[in-house]
């Protein structure tokens, strides 16, 4: 997950509306299925749906009452924890 990738998506959610990033990650969802793609792109298409989901997280602690800052570095701490379990 790329922390700048995903503070630039909060702030687009935030002057529109998070249904963009959703109806965003069906579409990237909807294109793995296809037979013909490769590898390296499902790796890209991967990497953008989890920023996706993750800006999706964050969101939510934003209107739980975080900042932005303190909802992306509550994020990436649940993510690192995770990993090193």
């Amino acid at each position: 997950m790329k922390l700048p990738v995903m503070k630039h998506l909060s702030q687009f959610v935030e002057e529109n509306d998070q249904d963009y990033i959703i109806e965003a990650i069906e579409v990237l969802e909807h294109l793995t299925e296809l037979p013909s793609i490769k590898d390296e792109e499902l790796d890209v298409i991967g990497e953008l749906i989890s920023n996706m989901y993750g800006t999706l997280e964050v969101q939510k602690l934003v209107k739980e009452g975080a900042t932005q800052k303190e909802a992306l570095n509550s994020f990436m701490q649940r993510v690192l924890g995770a990993i090193d379990k």
